[in-house]
């Protein structure tokens, strides 16, 4: 507990502190976020926000992931760097760069495109290879397919099986935050709630191994408090009208650690759930095109992702935001409670 509170502390100062200080050197040097010219009319005011916000959330997470530990190793309590934990990390940070990378030519081009979709789509690969490999070879990862736990349903996937799921479970997720961060502060708002479900699990496991034998539950739980930290932090320059937008660097960033830790802690189906918000824009996206193509040119919304579809109807933007966060409140409420019912049927509540 005292390691998560210190981990928090720190990911949300560093993030408050690391955003704005971002804020003042992106705009002495003119690094502003190019929108998109078939946007909502409303977006085009945005022009020229700085951009690659997630530079802050991802830094101070990794920062605040590496000194809660060495704090708590210097003052001999127990704080210890674990596998499983550090490759969630490094996962993050690696998706991250690859957001970097996109933001970094946006910016350059000073037009809405960043890596091509080749290249982002590597990129991308790389991680969502390279994180369950690295898992199932030098962790105790079960490889069962989860739901509130590694035994619920417990279908053995086997290592190739297991990996391969994860993967397309990685790229799913950072796409679907990717369509999610469209209107100020959702995308970050949205996060916040999905991590703090992580924590809540992770803790949970940590206490009660014989239940959910999840190795390394508690560097889970820390890895998870640390990105809700660099959300929130980072939501308080974020929050609308925003002075900053965190880009692919921290979309992707945050879809990594979402599939991740859904992955670790042995909750992979769950995690729909979790993030509600999240399959709701993608699925109004994978609609919106299907119909276009299927029926001739037909739209099924105004525009998609879905909360564009909300903005053109005339709700002002802070209207949408705050009612899709009250939604993923719910889903994530919704997500706990099926969790803690899981735990109380097992009888060791008792």
């Amino acid at each position: 507990m005292v390691r998560l509170l210190i981990a928090a502390g720190l990911a949300l100062l560093l993030s408050l502190v690391g955003t704005r200080a971002l804020i003042q050197i992106l705009t002495a040097r003119s690094v502003g976020q190019p929108i998109r010219e078939e946007g909502p009319e409303g977006h085009k005011s945005k022009a020229g926000t700085p951009t690659m916000g997630g530079i802050a959330i991802v830094g101070a997470a990794a920062l605040a992931y590496v000194v809660s530990n060495v704090l708590l190793e210097v003052t001999d309590r127990q704080g210890v760097f674990t596998r499983t934990g550090m490759f969630t990390m490094l996962a993050i940070v690696g998706a991250g760069l690859v957001g970097f990378v996109d933001d970094y030519l946006k910016v350059k081009r000073e037009r809405n495109l960043g890596l091509n979709k080749r290249a982002k789509s590597i990129g991308l690969l790389i991680v969502a290879a390279g994180f369950p490999l690295a898992v199932v070879q030098f962790t105790a990862q079960h490889t069962t397919l989860s739901f509130i736990r590694y035994d619920v349903p417990g279908i053995e996937l086997g290592t190739v099986g297991w990996a391969v799921l994860a993967g397309l479970t990685i790229l799913a997720t950072t796409n679907a935050v990717n369509l999610t961060d469209g209107l100020d502060g959702l995308a970050a708002g949205a996060s916040s709630f999905a991590f703090s479900a992580f924590v809540v699990i992770g803790f949970w496991s940590f206490r009660h191994p014989e239940v959910y034998d999840t190795p390394h539950a508690l560097d889970l739980a820390v890895v998870g408090i640390c990105m809700l930290g660099g959300c929130i932090g980072f939501l308080w320059w974020n929050a609308a009208p925003a002075q900053i937008f965190m880009g692919d660097t921290g979309s992707l960033a945050i879809g990594a650690g979402l599939a991740c830790l859904a992955l670790t802690e042995n909750v992979l189906l769950l995690l729909p759930i979790i993030g509600g918000v999240f399959v709701l824009e993608t699925v109004s996206v994978i609609v919106q095109v299907v119909a276009f193509r299927v029926f001739g040119g037909r739209r099924v919304f105004r525009m998609a992702p879905i909360h564009h579809h909300f903005e053109l109807k005339g709700w002002p933007e802070t209207r949408v935001i705050i009612r899709f966060w009250i939604l993923t409140g719910l889903s994530v409420a919704f997500a706990l409670g099926i969790f803690y019912a899981a735990f109380i049927e097992t009888g060791a509540a008792d």
